[in-house]
């Protein structure tokens, strides 16, 4: 029998496409979830009301993500975990694929990311999926929003997601090691709106300029505040 999952979904006014991720989960690998629970970091529009109402689990914590991803861990028990963005729907084929990645048991030591796809048929885009693909190849970095499959066990040998205010992501991936993250064959579809607002070229500079800092010993703090602006 292949293991079920909890899938994790942090939260902060995500109203606008919360609905849209829940709704695919919840109907397309119902069978093998034990639980979806969403971790919000003090929504003030509709978030709540919306992930109550798709019957999905809710628990609170202070806002950022690392510190939410952690709380919404907590909260299941199932052997497996899948954490998601809010704005991001696993493509076609993503439930057999996260199946077999369950039931093979090397795979319990591992964890497992979806291609970055996002839902706009902009070329520029295209480029930035390769750039996330040529990150991922060459430093084992995937982003939070191209998900992670991970073995409970595994993911609290590792202390789990850490409180950061930024690139808990990229903390995560490089405690789990490169050698260890395996790239499954589906898609995380993930809205375009960041890019959209923030430029596909600026963007995209800006998360590698942060990236870079932090990897150099940047504090969190500092870097989170260099990405906002």
């Amino acid at each position: 029998m292949t293991p079920t999952l909890d899938v994790v979904v942090p939260t902060l006014n995500a109203a606008a496409l919360l609905a849209r991720t829940l709704s695919a989960v919840d109907t397309e690998a119902s069978g093998g979830i034990s639980t979806i629970t969403v971790c919000d970091g003090g929504s003030c529009d509709d978030t709540l009301a919306i992930a109550r109402g798709s019957g999905a689990g809710v628990v609170t914590a202070p806002a950022g993500r690392g510190g939410q991803l952690a709380a919404g861990a907590t909260a299941g028990r199932a052997p497996w975990l899948l954490f998601l963005h809010a704005d991001t729907v696993p493509g076609p084929g993503w439930v057999e694929t996260v199946r077999h990645f369950m039931s093979s048991p090397v795979n319990v030591g591992k964890a497992g990311y979806f291609r970055l796809r996002f839902d706009t048929p902009d070329p520029r885009a295209r480029r930035v999926e390769r750039l996330a693909a040529w990150r991922c190849r060459t430093f084992g970095l995937p982003y939070g929003d191209q998900g992670l499959l991970i073995a409970r066990a595994f993911y609290e040998s590792l202390g789990g997601y850490r409180a950061l205010p930024l690139m808990e992501d990229v903390d995560i991936a490089r405690r789990i090691g490169r050698r260890n993250l395996v790239a499954l064959d589906a898609d995380a579809v993930t809205s375009a709106r960041r890019y959209e607002r923030g430029g596909w070229l600026q963007r995209p500079l800006r998360n590698l300029s942060c990236l870079a800092l932090f990897l150099a010993g940047t504090p969190p703090s500092l870097v989170a505040r260099l990405y906002g602006r």
